[in-house]
């Protein structure tokens, strides 16, 4: 027991060393949550995620993940960098955890790396596995049942002092170590603020995700065109969403992150839409390849920039949309057709409504209109589509004039 609470204590006071604001054991047990997800991919709320269900047997216990595993070390890192900055008309938002560019994944891999080391020297021979998202763990499960939280009624794990912007890394081991009291109690109270605020309505129910509505989902997991009905609702949302978390009260009293590595950079607080609509596939891999705006892809981003860009109905960003009707991917030409099809609505009002000033009908040259402009391009690409999804795009969108 002593040799137990010495490894124990250096371990976790090392995981402070290196960053960690949290850290916290549990036992390898099965997670109480487990029932939970069945139910929830019994719903069909994983959506596209299909690795989840395939995978479902596995959350059962963490000895799908290291065999022999006795001991989970919960590690809690501190993401909260800055507030948003104001965006322009052809900007997108993108979640906090990306501000950066760097991927968490690498970080927290990296610092998890050395504590595994550590535990290594003081339990020689021991086994380990780290785990970051990629593997069959519940680690939400893990970090409560280790004394780190409970889960806020938008499903994710909320520290008093902390609050919710937290990276979750595990490290499984076959050491028995000292084990942390579960966090027991919840602190949202009557507050719905998170659940009232989602524009797509993605909570069916308190601590209850339909991730086929979430725009974190919709905007980074979804390979296909995103539904019609969900669209205005992403906003300006170009990669992931932190609405459900700004509006949290215990996220307004936690502290400012001063690691530099999420410090957000001014290109990605907010995005310029309008330029990565218009990147090239280099140019996406030389400034996005090793962030974690890689992981829509090329297709992906731009289609959500698209997106972004109809919500604007900025003029600026008609001849990019343009543009890319002719684009090699049927997921960025109906993004972009969707888009035209809002401008050229609002455009048609906006029109409409400068012709006439108080009672008098004032006539516009038909240069000012680009409405013309906007339906040619349409009715262009319409006559070459072959993609059936694409073409629908593009008759919907002629139909709104």
């Amino acid at each position: 027991m002593v040799a137990e609470q010495s490894v124990t204590a250096n371990l976790k006071a090392f995981a402070h060393e290196l960053g960690f604001e949290l850290v916290g054991i549990a036992p390898a047990v099965t997670p109480t949550g487990v029932s939970h997800l069945y139910e929830w991919i019994e719903r069909g709320f994983a959506g596209e995620m299909s690795y989840i269900p395939r995978r479902a047997a596995a959350y059962e216990h963490p000895r799908h993940v290291l065999s022999s595993v006795r001991s989970v070390v919960m590690v809690g890192w501190n993401y909260k960098s800055a507030e948003p900055s104001s965006s322009g008309p052809n900007d997108g938002r993108i979640a906090r955890y990306a501000w950066g560019g760097a991927d968490y994944h690498d970080e927290l891999r990296a610092r998890l790396q050395r504590l595994a080391d550590q535990l290594h020297e003081l339990s020689p021979g021991c086994k380990t596995r780290i785990v970051v998202d990629t593997a069959p763990l519940l680690e939400r499960d893990f970090a409560r049942l280790a004394g780190l939280g409970w889960f806020g009624k938008n499903t994710l794990l909320i520290h008093k002092r902390l609050g919710s912007f937290l990276f979750l890394g595990a490290l499984l081991t076959d050491v028995e170590l000292i084990t942390d009291e579960p966090f027991e109690t919840t602190h949202c109270g009557t507050c719905t603020r998170c659940l009232d605020v989602c524009p797509t309505h993605a909570f069916p129910e308190p601590f209850v995700l339909d991730a086929r509505k979430c725009i974190s989902y919709l905007t980074i997991e979804l390979k296909s065109q995103i539904p019609v009905e969900l669209r205005t609702g992403m906003g300006e949302w170009l990669f992931g969403c932190d609405l459900c978390q700004d509006v949290c009260p215990w996220n307004r009293k936690s502290p400012v992150s001063t690691e530099t590595t999420w410090q957000p950079s001014a290109e990605l607080n907010p995005a310029s839409a309008l330029n990565i609509l218009q990147m090239t596939a280099a140019e996406f891999d030389a400034t996005f390849s090793t962030t974690p705006l890689a992981r829509p892809g090329w297709h992906g981003l731009r289609r959500n920039a698209a997106i972004v860009l109809g919500n604007h109905g900025d003029e600026e960003s008609i001849p990019a949309l343009i543009k890319v009707l002719n684009d090699d991917s049927p997921l960025v030409r109906g993004a972009a057709a969707w888009a035209l099809g809002e401008l050229l609505c609002r455009v048609c009002r906006v029109f409409e409504a400068n012709q006439f000033v108080g009672n008098e009908a004032v006539r516009l040259e038909d240069s000012a209109n680009p409405t013309r402009t906007i339906k040619a391009a349409l009715q262009a690409r319409l006559a070459v589509e072959d993609n059936p999804d694409v073409v629908a795009e593009l008759k919907a969108a002629l139909e709104v004039a």
